[in-house]
């Protein structure tokens, strides 16, 4: 019987993966591409670096801050929580993405490393349903 009650691995390593561990290291992907990188690729690197801080601050300044109430933070809680999670999360990886493929990119291990990032969360989420 108490098996029953025991969550799912798996559905708690997505859950991790979704909510805490993927933002920053798409932050710290497209950080590195935006250093790196030249003209569009740079362009796209930045604008993930800006999506990533906006889902990290939604997510984590609120109850850093203690604020539960108010406009703001439902607003936060909103963004956060829009499309399950993945919203932000999604909307951070697709310029990192299209990153890859615009002229001036470097490193390629940079996409290799995202490709991945992005599949784990993609197998967790079908293995999670």
């Amino acid at each position: 019987m108490n098996a029953f009650f025991e969550p799912n691995p798996i559905l708690l390593t997505y859950l991790a993966l979704k909510t805490t561990v993927y933002l920053p290291v798409v932050l710290l992907l497209a950080l590195v591409r935006a250093l790196i990188a030249k003209g569009p690729a740079r362009a796209f690197a930045v604008l993930a670096v800006v999506i990533a801080l906006a889902g990290i601050i939604t997510r984590f300044a609120p109850p850093l801050l203690g604020i539960s109430g108010g406009s703001v933070a439902q607003f936060a809680y909103a963004v956060a929580n829009a499309g399950g999670g993945m919203a932000m999360a999604l909307a951070a990886s697709v310029p990192l993405a299209i990153s890859a493929f615009a002229p001036g990119r470097r490193w390629p291990v940079l996409d290799a490393l995202h490709g991945l990032l992005v599949s784990a969360l993609f197998v967790l989420w079908l293995l999670a349903q």
